[in-house]
């Protein structure tokens, strides 16, 4: 790994992530009756409790707004839950305060043009290898895994590795 991106990874206190291209695969699956569904990796889901095991919460920023995503981060244990954001980059202050962290002791992984902002911002960007070109050109780490498919916990493991470094 490069060593910036250490360094940078072993800053980190709070992570958050996106969920549409990051912990699912981006598709919205329809029911006959009209339901979505979402499949999420599970390995992602160890990922949110290994983080957990060394005191870093995970958070969500989604523009979605629908139970799933809710069960899902009930289940997972998720400290905290932001859905339904339009502006993601806008939450910063709120997570600031309430984790009493700067901005370079934030990472954030996302996947598309509403995630961009953020990214920018915080102190360690990540994206799934299938993300927007926009999105790769910006960011200090681009997974190999795909969305959907184990690139949250890859993003994981980078900072975890990374407080393991001297």
């Amino acid at each position: 790994m490069k060593k910036n991106i250490i360094e940078k990874a072993k800053r980190i206190k709070v992570v958050l992530t996106d969920v549409d291209g990051v912990l699912t695969d981006g598709g919205m699956y329809y029911s006959e009756k009209g339901d979505i569904m979402k499949k999420f990796h599970a390995r992602d889901g160890m990922g949110v409790t290994l983080l957990l095991k060394i005191g870093i919460p995970t958070i969500i920023v989604t523009k979605e707004k629908n139970m799933i995503i809710k069960q899902w981060a009930k289940k997972m244990k998720i400290s905290k839950l932001f859905d339904g954001v339009l502006k993601k980059e806008d939450i910063t202050q709120k997570i600031l305060k309430k984790f009493n962290v700067s901005l370079n002791e934030i990472a954030y992984i996302g996947d598309d043009i509403n995630d961009v902002e953020l990214l920018k911002k915080i102190g360690f960007s990540a994206a799934p290898n299938n993300c927007i070109l926009e999105t790769k050109e910006i960011c200090d780490y681009i997974c190999n895994k795909n969305g959907g498919n184990a690139a949250f916990r890859e993003f994981v493991d980078v900072i975890i590795s990374s407080k393991k470094v001297k």
